[in-house]
């Protein structure tokens, strides 16, 4: 069964997760001094603050799916549309190793498809932000690379955010 996932960077972790907790009725089911989750079945969702990210507010949206067949069947849509796919193994992020699939939609904002299958006991580090730092443009979101950063601050000639 796949479920929504909805990722928000923000300023105040404490404010943000008692938010949160009050408008979902529950306490996060994971909470670290940077990250908090919420593993919902009503709505089904997996939503996640972190106070990682340079600005605040969404950071990027996803499914989260059971299983590998899932996650290659919604790897293979994100595909289909037509957006650069960045494939991880393994990857070791939001305290958990996964493997993932990520693009951008037409807006720029970032989707992936996920399938968690460990816990670790550090934040992690993934691909996306990897790809985003290498083209010098950290504060652009998940594994854009020079050419996405140009189209994003409208100068071909500023391929980076700074």
């Amino acid at each position: 069964m796949k479920r929504l996932h909805v990722h928000i960077s923000v300023d105040d972790l404490d404010k943000s997760v008692g938010f949160y907790s009050v408008l979902f009725g529950t306490a996060p089911s994971v909470l670290k001094d940077d990250y908090a989750k919420w593993a919902l079945d009503d709505p089904r969702v997996n939503f996640a603050l972190s106070k990682r990210a340079r600005n605040s507010g969404l950071d990027h949206l996803g499914i989260q799916v059971d299983d590998a067949e899932e996650l290659e069947e919604v790897a293979g849509r994100l595909a289909a549309s037509g957006a650069e796919l960045l494939e991880q193994k393994d990857a070791a992020c939001c305290y958990a190793r996964s493997d993932k699939a990520w693009v951008n939609d037409p807006q720029g904002i970032a989707w992936e498809t996920f399938r968690s299958h460990g816990e670790i006991t550090v934040y992690g580090e993934n691909a996306r932000e990897e790809a985003a730092a290498s083209a010098c443009c950290a504060d652009v979101a998940c594994g854009t690379g020079p050419a996405e950063a140009a189209a994003r601050t409208g100068d071909p000639d500023k391929a980076c955010c700074g």
